[in-house]
C-alpha cells in the first residue's frame, strides 16, 4: 500500500493563470518532479508552446480542469481575479487547498484595492468558500521565483499563511520538495498582513536560508 507521503508527492496541482508568476511557478514545479496543470482565458491551444518548453509533466487545460485538482494556485492579476474565480463554476471548494498569489493592485493604473482593513487573502477567501486557504509566492519577482532556488550560500525563502494548519504543512512540503525553504508565518490575518503587498514587511525581500 503507498504510503502517505508517496500519494501526496503524486498530487495533481492545478494553476490558474499562465502569466509570469503562473509560468514560474509551473516550470519550477515540473521540474522537481510534481504533476502540474496549467489554464488560462484564453483556452489550452493558446498554452502548446509553454507545455513544449516546459517538457513532461506539465498539461494545458481549462480553467474548470485545474480548478479539479487537489491543489489551486490562483495566479491572476487583482481586477481578473473574480472573472477567473467565476470561469471555475465552483461554488464550494470542497476542501481543497488554494494557494493565493495575488497582491491586490495592478495594471493599467497599479492603485491600491479597498480591502477595508482586511488582508488580500482574506477576502480572497471569501471568492473561494470551502476551500483551505494559503497565501504564498507573492512576495518574490518572477525572474527570482522562476529561478534555481538553491545555491551554494542556501535556498531561497518563500512564506506562506493561512488558517489551516493541515493545509499549510502540507504546501510547507510541497515547497521543500521543490527546493525552496518554507517560512510558515501562522494565519492570513497575521502572516498575511506581514506579506501583503504594498504595506507589509516582507515582499520584494530575497532571503537564503543557509545551508
Amino acid at each position: 500500500m503507498a504510503s502517505h507521503s508517496s500519494r501526496e508527492h503524486v498530487m495533481s496541482i492545478g494553476i490558474i493563470g499562465a502569466g509570469a508568476i503562473g509560468t514560474a511557478l509551473a516550470e519550477r514545479l515540473v521540474a522537481a518532479g510534481e504533476n502540474v496543470l496549467i489554464s488560462n482565458s484564453r483556452g489550452p491551444d493558446t498554452l502548446a508552446g509553454l507545455v513544449s518548453a516546459a517538457g513532461p509533466g506539465l498539461t494545458a487545460v481549462t480553467v474548470k480542469e485545474a480548478a479539479a485538482q487537489d491543489v489551486v494556485v490562483l495566479a491572476v492579476p487583482w481586477k481578473r481575479l473574480k472573472d477567473a474565480v467565476g470561469a471555475t463554476g465552483l461554488t464550494d471548494w470542497a476542501g481543497r487547498i488554494v494557494i493565493d498569489t495575488t497582491n491586490p493592485l495592478g495594471p493599467p493604473d497599479f492603485k491600491v484595492a479597498n480591502l477595508g482593513g482586511r488582508t488580500s487573502s482574506e477576502v480572497v477567501a471569501d471568492l473561494v468558500p470551502g476551500a483551505k486557504l494559503v497565501k504564498a509566492f507573492n512576495t518574490l519577482p518572477p525572474h527570482v521565483l522562476g529561478a534555481n532556488p538553491r545555491s551554494e550560500s542556501g535556498r531561497r525563502v518563500i512564506f506562506l499563511s493561512g488558517d489551516d494548519a493541515g493545509a499549510n504543512d502540507r504546501i510547507t512540503r510541497l515547497i521543500e520538495r521543490a527546493g525552496w525553504a518554507a517560512v510558515d508565518l501562522g494565519p492570513l490575518a497575521t502572516g498575511g498582513r506581514l506579506q501583503q503587498f504594498p504595506g507589509g514587511p516582507l515582499p520584494t525581500l530575497s532571503l537564503l536560508k543557509e545551508n
